[in-house]
């Protein structure tokens, strides 16, 4: 029988109803739920009283692997279980004794690795084996920058806020799928919300993360769909004088999915279907798919596969392709005149 996906939620389900496991390995790219489970188990496996004698937090760089193991193969004093957390599990050099110890770890002792920026090398199959057999591994991927606005409300969500779309793309433009960083910016906005209105709302992320309402990657985005020249020049024009706002070709990814979509979007067996192209595109809300009805209308798929190659050449002249010395408003004003002419 096939041995079910281990998720964060998955483990974390296990952590709150105290089914413990020996070893938990984490590991990956995005530091922010390795943080979650590790700090999780730091405050919650043993009573506060019980943490001075029994929980120990070492540092890769700073031990070897027979240190750590020495340590795990320790009793706890006075409780049930001692904790031992391992950061930057990733700088440790030689981990044969750990990879003995994995394959018999003490029942008593929850040790945590925390391997961030990376994974256990593919080679090693017999120690992904024993961690696997004898507690968890566990791989921290990045999110996906479309999954982004989903994150964002359920993170909202069980914060017992509200956020429209709107707010949820510009809140994603602007910071990006670091989790940690992300997830900071929300604890302040929520922080800022009053106790009787916990909406989040295009002023309020205008306010508290300092995006324009009306000046974003959003709006952007949906003067192209709409085919509103006026308002997408004035866009390239503020980001153009106000540097801080964010750079112009950060905007390039933006437009570029956006037209990427689109001639996806013509190939759609039920193109005039808002469902059946939300569920071709794979979007997680037929309400995104909008934009793409909107814009099937505005572009055919002979001007979108060439506004793709302009998007092309636009991004290799930024980078200082067959262009010494052209600024990046110009560039960026010449792409959109491509894109409405």
């Amino acid at each position: 029988m096939a041995q079910s996906a281990v998720t964060y939620d998955s483990v974390m389900k296990e952590l709150q109803e105290r089914q413990f496991k020996p070893i938990y390995y984490l590991m990956g790219d995005e530091s922010y739920y390795i943080d979650k489970i590790s700090d999780w188990i730091a405050q919650n496996v043993l009573q506060p009283e019980e943490q001075d004698f029994n929980q120990t937090v070492m540092f890769g760089s700073d031990v070897n692997a027979s240190q750590i193991v020495d340590t795990c193969k320790r009793y706890p004093m006075m409780a049930e279980r001692q904790v031992v957390i391992v950061k930057e599990a990733q700088n440790i050099k030689n981990t044969e004794p750990l990879e003995k110890y994995f394959h018999q770890p003490m029942p008593s002792t929850v040790l945590v690795m925390c391997h961030k920026n990376g994974k256990i090398d593919g080679r090693k199959q017999g120690l992904v084996k024993a961690i696997k057999e004898n507690g968890v591994l566990f791989e921290s991927m990045k999110l996906k920058e479309r999954d982004l606005p989903a994150f964002i409300q359920q993170y909202l969500k069980a914060k017992n806020a509200s956020i429209d779309p709107k707010s949820t793309q510009m809140i994603a433009d602007a910071i990006g799928a670091d989790l940690s960083r992300l997830t900071s910016e929300l604890d302040k906005v929520l922080l800022g919300l009053p106790e009787q209105d916990r909406r989040v709302t295009p002023q309020v992320v205008e306010d508290q993360i300092g995006v324009s309402k009306d000046y974003n990657a959003f709006e952007l985005r949906d003067a192209i769909v709409n085919r509103n020249i006026l308002k997408a020049n004035q866009i390239i024009k503020y980001f153009d004088e106000n540097p801080k706002a964010g750079g112009l070709y950060a905007l390039l990814p933006l437009v570029f999915n956006y037209f990427q979509n689109l001639m996806l979007a013509h190939y759609c067996p039920q193109k005039g279907s808002q469902e059946a192209l939300a569920g071709w595109l794979d979007m997680k809300s037929p309400w995104g798919a909008r934009d793409y009805l909107t814009g099937m209308k505005n572009y055919s798929g002979m001007k979108v596969m060439q506004i793709i190659g302009k998007i092309r050449e636009i991004d290799a002249k930024s980078k200082g392709l067959d262009n010494p010395n052209t600024p990046a408003g110009e560039l960026m004003r010449e792409l959109i005149f491509f894109i409405f002419h």
